[in-house]
């Protein structure tokens, strides 16, 4: 039934109630007669746009003029049944303990996206028992920064930097942390950018967490342009629409005005939409500068091109114009984690979950030029450890990066990027051989030879990327001497292993050895070092609120399903 169609009958209800209590001489006939003639409010006028916007907006104001008047007739009040939460998460199954003499080697893509841990800060803060295929280990780790050594010049975009010491986790095994760090560009030195906001304004935008939130996250990196930049609009619901052509970047008022009359309404057509963006980004294009969609959305697409397998491929398709996607999530009950980060993956971009507005200004703020300027495409990781003195290692996270060994070498296969500034950190746990930390069983026909090497080497570690607008990569490699071996965690490595060991508590605690949230924010707390931004604050906050959801203290919390 149509709002219309809803706002008559419930007219004509209560003109029928009211003709029985006004006395005979008006009937049910005349209430009828009269709510049949009754003309139904016109919906306020669409507020003008420099180029028109499908009708999706218009929709939604429709809507709401119709909710306005039903409201005015007296109608008996029922139970809302809850919402209903459809958010859709991805994961594989932790990465498994492997034995060195068997599988050497270790090949996975890097991975800059944050947006696992931002999304679960918003369960726990609300009190929500995080689903286990929400946790990527590797985005709770690369939420924060440790401090690694950056390049000493811009010959090579990155410096790369280990910690081997005892984990906290279990003495005879070691932590080994692998630490990238790009080189930094001022803000005010950042090649000319050529954005388009696609901006999803289906109806299933409409809560305050949504299109409102994706409103004040581009307020606050819209004054950062500059009058080289460029800057367009695309919205989409049941079609896609172009609400700015691409803008000088200093027209902030223009820019602000147009968001600002966005409007949630329609279904969800994200094909069109990233078609749309993709083709205003190419018209636009910067050679030499960032070029880039950002995505803002709840991934809720069910019009259109559905499928995410089709948008995956539409999009890397794309990324051969060179111009990166990069998608920021927004939202409860309905998010699509899987499909906002997978079309990251793919669009040479990275993604974020925005789960409030200080939260958009880290990203788009704080670290403008890591998410906006791309100075290494591709970058694999593989470490090849060394069997005459690692036993066993685990990778820790990263499982939805993994590539085969033979990947490595192959400029075919597409990687992660690393943007200006951006920190990278992995973290394997390593048993070595007679130290006592093996999981493993042993095997009854296992050869008592192992492979010849380097005693002196725990494990050699190679590094492949391309440079921006190049198609064949380059290579760095470095052997990890045992002589690297701390005899105890720096206060980096310790607040590192604490996050990473707070993912897998939230995954079911099955690699940190019977830790709790209250030993973990303990060990947290011993390597907080300078806290400026006081994410790492936040962090041991997260630890209590967990502590009481997974202790399950009757706080009225409500507790979410895997």
């Amino acid at each position: 039934m149509s709002p219309k169609s809803t706002f008559v009958t419930a007219l004509a209800c209560a003109l029928m109630l009211a003709a029985c209590q006004s006395g005979p001489h008006a009937t049910a006939d005349q209430a009828m007669a009269e709510a049949s003639m009754s003309p139904v409010a016109p919906p306020p006028p669409a507020p003008p746009a420099p180029i028109s916007v499908q009708a999706s907006a218009m929709d939604a104001t429709a809507y709401a003029g119709n909710a306005k008047a039903a409201r005015m007739v007296a109608m008996p009040s029922y139970p809302m049944p809850p919402p209903t939460n459809i958010e859709n998460y991805e994961r594989p199954d932790d990465n498994p303990v492997k034995r060195a003499a068997e599988t050497p080697l270790s090949t996975f893509s890097i991975d800059v996206d944050t947006g696992s841990y931002s999304n679960v800060r918003r369960m726990l803060a609300t009190g929500v028992r995080p689903p286990t295929d929400a946790v990527r280990a590797e985005e709770f780790i690369n939420y924060f920064r440790y401090g690694h050594a950056a390049p000493s010049s811009r010959d090579v975009p990155f410096g790369v930097s280990t910690e081997l010491a005892p984990s906290p986790f279990n003495a005879n095994r070691q932590l080994l942390m692998i630490g990238i760090k790009g080189y930094d560009v001022p803000k005010t030195t950042l090649p000319p950018s050529n954005l388009v906001f696609l901006i999803d304004t289906s109806g299933s935008m409409m809560d305050e967490d949504k299109l409102p939130l994706v409103k004040a996250a581009l307020r606050k990196l819209v004054p950062q342009m500059r009058e080289q930049d460029r800057v367009g609009i695309v919205a989409y619901a049941g079609s896609a629409g172009l609400v700015l052509p691409p803008t000088p970047g200093n027209r902030h008022d223009e820019i602000l005005d147009a968001l600002d009359r966005l409007e949630a309404g329609g279904s969800t057509n994200g094909g069109d939409g990233i078609q749309l963006a993709y083709k205003v980004a190419r018209e636009a294009f910067r050679e030499g500068g960032v070029n880039r969609v950002l995505l803002l959305t709840d991934g809720d697409f069910n019009v259109g091109v559905v499928s995410r397998k089709a948008l995956e491929t539409l999009v890397a398709d794309q990324r051969k114009s060179g111009i990166a996607l990069s998608t920021l999530g927004f939202g409860t009950g309905n998010y699509n984690d899987a499909m906002a980060e997978r079309l990251a993956d793919v669009g040479n971009g990275n993604h974020a979950y925005i789960d409030s507005v200080r939260e958009a200004e880290k990203v788009l703020v704080r670290d403008m030029q890591s998410t906006l300027l791309t100075i290494a495409n591709d970058v694999k990781i593989q470490v090849e450890f060394n069997p005459t003195v690692v036993a066993e290692y685990r990778l820790i996270g990263y499982e939805n990066r993994a590539l085969r060994d033979e990947d490595f070498d192959n400029d075919a296969i597409d990687a992660g990027e690393i943007g200006a500034g951006h920190e990278v950190t992995a973290l394997y746990e390593v048993a070595l051989v007679g130290a006592g930390g093996e999981r493993l069983p042993k095997l009854r026909y296992a050869s008592s030879n192992t492979a010849a090497g380097n005693s002196g080497e725990i494990a050699h570690l190679k590094l492949r990327y391309k440079l921006p607008g190049s198609t064949s990569s380059r290579l760095i490699e470095r052997p990890i001497s045992r002589n690297e071996l701390r005899a105890s965690t720096s206060p980096t490595l310790r607040f590192a292993a604490a996050v990473a060991g707070f993912a897998d508590l939230l995954r079911g605690g099955q690699n940190i050895e019977g830790w709790d949230a209250k030993r973990l924010r303990n060990l947290a707390a011993s390597g907080l070092g300078s806290d400026p931004e006081g994410d790492r604050t936040e962090f041991l906050g997260l630890t209590r609120s967990a502590d009481r959801l997974i202790l399950g203290d009757d706080d009225g919390l409500h507790v979410g399903g895997d």
